[in-house]
Parts: C-alpha cells; structure tokens; sequence
C-alpha cells in the first residue's frame, strides 16, 4: 500500500517533489472558471448568487439569510450530547486563543517625544464554510473565536445550502456558539465573490477565512487585494517522526486520519527503524480495511504515502524541517527534547497520546495551519491574523530640530528634496 523510501540524500527529495507538484494540475482551467463567477457577482450582485446557487446546489434557499428564530430552531434538532461537546471544545479554543491578544501601548521620551502602536479588530469578518459532505463544524468554531477575540465588530457566515435548500444544523450550531453574527445560505466561488465585494443581501467584508474546494480556493487567491484572506491552503498533510518505542498500530492509524480527507493528502512517516516500518506497513492494510472511506485512504497513501527510513533521528528532524507539513507528529521516548530542533511546522503534537484529530477538535491551538511547505513562513490562524494595527508618532518642535539634520541628510540621500524641503520649511523661516 505505501511505499518505502531508504533516506539518501536523493529519494526522498524526489518524493518532495512530487508532493509539491500533486495539486497543479487544471489551475488554469480552474481560475479561468471562478474568474468569470468573480465577473458576474461583481456586476450582477444577489441574481448571480442567486443563479450559480440553483446551477450547483440544486436549489436555492427561500431567504438567503438565516433569522435568529430560524437558526434557535436548528439548533434544536442537534443532539443533545454533540451541543455539549462544542461547548467544551469553545472553551478550550477560547482559553488559548486569549492569550493571543495583543494591547496597544504607548511610550514616551524625555525629550517629550510620544509613539505608540494602536491594534484593534477588523471591522468585519466573512467565513466560508463547506455544506454537504464536507461539512465541518470545528472549522466555525477555528475561524470565528479568534476573530470574535480579536474585537472583529461582525462576523458573517455563509455556507451552501443542502440539496433541499436549507442548512446544515450543526454547523449552524457551531456558528451560534462562536459568535458568529449573521449567516448566509450560499457555497462555492460565488459566496467568496459576495464576501469581497458586497451585494445588496450580503455585506462587503474586509477579510475572508474558512476552508473550502479548489473553486473557493481559487476564488480567495484572485480576490487577494479586494479582500484579505487567510491563506492558500494546499491538500491535508501530516508527518510523523517515530522512535522504536512507538506503537506502529497508533501510527497507521494517525497517517490514515490525514489519508481519509483527500485523494491528494500526503501521510509520510520518519523512522530510524526498519522493524517499525515493516509493523506500519501491516498495520495499515488490516486497519484500512474497516474504515469508511477507505477508497481515498487508499489512494491517498498509494500516491502521496511514504514510509522513510532514516539513518538516525537527526537525519528525521533535518528532512521534517526541509518539508515543513502542517501536522507533524513527534511519537518518540522523550519528544519534549524535540521542541527547540522542529522550526518548521504548523503544529506540532508531542508524544503517543497526542494524536492529530486532538488538534483538529478540541485542544484549543487552532487547526488552520500552513500546507504546502508554507510553514517555512507562514504561522497558524490566531488572533493576530483578525487585527490591524497603527503607528503613531508625536515629537515637539525641539524634538524634531535635533533630529532635522539627519533626517534631511537621509531624503537627499535617496533623491527626494520634497521629503527633505518638509523638515527644512519649518525650521528656515
């Protein structure tokens, strides 16, 4: 089922090149499409939503936006136990995402000068959040609390309606939880194009987050400028380094949890010892077996799937920084001593009893993290990515005198005398 590769120098480079080249294929044809989508939203508002709606989901909703009584009403069909459950998760994603606010401060000199840095939240914030099979309320609750922590004035939903034109309610449920303010029954290129640009229904958003399709995908990285977004986010990964102590039964099932969200995911694991590889391999054709979707687990592993061995764990550490996945696993006897070695990651889940979907769901770190190899430069969604944030500055005449010589000498340095007339004017009278 997946293949080994024995570490080199050169094989297992070739396999990163194969992950990287794994979604390219129809980009153009993709972003001519949500081009034309993006065209039509722009000039012809709700009747274009309204149209691509009927056209993709098979019917348009009777009131695109979802009432206060009507989303009460939802919620009251979820399972009791799963309300529960997203509330224990809501108080595990609020408790660490509040330790991500940032303060704005002041400073002052002797010299009377003031500076300082003002944040605060963006005005609003729209979400994107995939119906049907795809259907994840944990994305929700990612997106919307740190937004809502942030001090974001307004959140707004929107997500495709089910074939019968209503909504989904336990993502509905997640959004009420998390404090989203409005929502939108409308999916695809043509909800993210309603988010960028505003229509009579739907209000103009200063940023958009949430996962989605190749098509919302696309529709986001075109609309990058009109909009802020969260990130391009590439297929699923997840990368495990593992030790002769771990237990290959955890470690087919954890390269699997990754393996079942897409035919394009990559589940790699790193090891020094062949044994392991060997007892891996075993386990994740008994296990496959019993899951649901192992058709695409199966897939997934067969083409972006690989066992690499290692020739010690430093040879493991020096390859899990060079690909930079978005989930990397640490299964070894002591991972704690990994922390100051693994710089490139977008999150890090440290021993045997830490597995991936804990990060997905309910730990609180958020789940939106960097694919691709973007982790290299790219950070988690986090409160931070739901502010911005201002200068100021106040000097006094004395203040800027005593500096007007250099400051004058930097503006004639790069050619600009206007910058350079602007300190002068003021002390040449």
């Amino acid at each position: 089922m997946i293949t080994t590769v024995k570490a080199n120098g050169k094989d297992e480079y070739e396999f990163i090149k194969t992950l990287k080249e794994r979604s390219n294929s129809g980009a153009k044809d993709v972003s001519d499409i949500v081009s034309d989508i993006i065209g039509n939203v722009k000039n012809n508002g709700d009747k274009a939503v309204y149209d691509y709606t009927v056209k993709f989901d098979g019917k348009a909703p009777d009131k695109v936006e979802i009432s206060k009584q009507e989303i009460d009403k939802l919620i009251e069909s979820c399972d009791k136990e799963y309300i529960e459950t997203l509330k224990k998760a809501v108080a595990n994603i609020e408790d660490f995402h509040k330790r991500q606010i940032q303060q704005s401060w002041l400073t002052t000199k002797d010299n009377g000068v003031i500076m300082g840095q003002r944040v605060r939240g963006l005005e609003r914030v729209g979400l994107y959040v995939p119906g049907g099979t795809a259907a994840y309320p944990s994305s929700v609750l990612m997106n919307a609390i740190p937004a809502k922590l942030a001090g974001c004035k307004e959140i707004v939903m929107t997500t495709p309606p089910s074939k019968d034109g209503k909504a989904n309610p336990d993502i509905i449920a997640a959004a009420k939880l998390a404090g989203v303010d409005r929502i939108f029954l409308m999916g695809g290129a043509q909800a993210v194009a309603a988010l960028a640009y505003g229509t009579d229904q739907v209000p103009k958003v200063d940023k958009i987050v949430g996962p989605g399709n190749i098509f919302v995908a696309t529709a986001k990285k075109l609309l990058y400028g009109v909009v802020d977004i969260d990130m391009i986010a590439g297929p699923s990964e997840i990368l495990i380094i593992a030790d002769n102590s771990a237990d290959p039964a955890f470690l087919a099932a954890d390269l699997m949890s990754q393996a079942e969200h897409d035919r394009l995911a990559s589940s790699i694991l790193l090891t020094d010892c062949e044994k392991l590889a060997k007892e891996v391999k075993k386990e994740l054709e008994v296990q496959c077996e019993k899951l649901e979707r192992k058709d695409i687990i199966k897939d997934s592993i067969n083409n972006y799937g690989s066992v690499i061995i290692c020739s010690d764990m430093t040879q493991a550490v020096d390859f899990a920084n060079e690909l930079a996945p978005e989930h990397l696993e640490v299964c070894c006897e002591n991972p704690m001593e990994y922390i100051g070695k693994l710089d490139n990651a977008g999150s890090i889940f440290l021993g045997n009893y830490s597995p991936e979907p804990l990060g997905d769901y309910f730990a609180g770190p958020n789940h939106v993290l960097p694919t691709s190899g973007t982790a290299r430069f790219f950070s988690p969604l986090s409160v931070d990515s739901f502010v911005k944030k201002s200068s100021f500055i106040y000097y006094t005449k004395d203040a800027l005198k005593e500096q007007s010589e250099d400051i004058v000498r930097f503006a004639e340095v790069e050619g600009l005398t206007a910058h350079a007339n602007s300190i002068k004017v003021r002390f040449n009278k």
